[in-house]
């Protein structure tokens, strides 16, 4: 066997640039989200534990620099509890330096575990969750097909950190098209507040022609924002987050204007930033370093 075995589009969230990518499933488990384009045609289903434990040996012979494991896909938490602690417990046999594991989970995987079971996985080696929440609007959320409401997400959040985990969250600009933007970012803003995660990462909506929302906008039916609507919109859901401790990023690939907050203490000087943005006084990135 040669290297690891990938199957479809892999993806992982920035910050897992230097973990062995693990691939668990293939899809994702809801893939119904108007604005994902990712695994469109991919039936989700859980990959053979004889491949899964193959891709661990070879990590383990020949990827040892690396300290982390991210499962992939879209939704690793959704597998069976018997299934997540099989393959914590061979990670941590095979590659006993791996300091952490992290996955996707959406609300509805997060509350089919129970608490004791959530600990269970940190125990094994479970250190963080991904939770793309993209708005904390209901009916922003009932537009974009997620399948949850804000109540749920923050039930999902909660659960999350009293097992001992770190949380970290997604959260779109422009998912509201033109409409609902400032009523999206308070709520958001809102939700972030509630949940205090360890990390909120900000993304800009990017359209894919492949995507539901895509051909909406295609039709006149959905506008996208401009850049300074976008930065007010990133203004207001920042002024109304009030985070114990943590980060807030705006540093994705996507984004006009990167930023990294420290929360509370730099939240003042990041809104004087984007209020100096959008006199112009600050360098936006140009339109062709944007990427999703």
């Amino acid at each position: 066997m040669d290297g690891m075995h990938y199957e479809g589009m892999v993806i992982r969230p920035p910050s897992e640039a230097e973990s062995v990518i693990l691939q668990v499933t293939v899809g994702c488990s809801h893939n119904k989200c108007t604005f994902c384009g990712t695994y469109k045609g991919e039936r989700f289903r859980i990959k053979d534990d004889a491949v899964i434990d193959a891709d661990i040996r070879y990590a383990a012979r020949h990827l040892s620099f690396l300290k982390r494991v991210f499962l992939a896909d879209g939704d690793a938490l959704i597998l069976p509890q018997p299934r997540l602690i099989r393959i914590l417990s061979r990670i941590r046999e095979e590659m006993p330096w791996i300091r952490r594991v992290g996955l996707y989970g959406n609300a509805k995987s997060i509350l089919r575990k129970s608490p004791e079971e959530l600990e269970a996985l940190r125990d094994l080696g479970l250190g963080i969750v991904y939770l793309g929440v993209e708005s904390g609007d209901g009916q922003v959320l009932q537009e974009i097909k997620k399948g949850v409401s804000p109540e749920r997400l923050i039930e999902a959040g909660r659960r999350v950190r009293e097992a001992g985990l770190k949380l970290s969250v997604t959260v779109l600009l422009g998912i509201a098209g033109r409409e609902r933007s400032l009523e999206h970012a308070r709520a958001t803003g809102e939700l972030l507040s509630v949940m205090d995660p360890n990390y909120v990462g900000v993304l800009t909506l990017m359209l894919l022609p492949n995507t539901e929302l895509g051909q909406k906008a295609e039709a006149g039916e959905f506008e996208l924002l401009s850049q300074p609507e976008l930065l007010r919109e990133l203004r207001e859901m920042l002024y109304f987050t009030r985070m114990t401790r943590g980060l807030f990023f705006s540093n994705h690939a996507s984004n006009y204007l990167p930023l990294k907050v420290r929360m509370p203490n730099e939240k003042e000087k990041a809104l004087t930033t984007i209020d100096e943005a959008l006199q112009g006084n600050v360098r936006l990135k140009p339109e062709w370093l944007r990427a999703l």
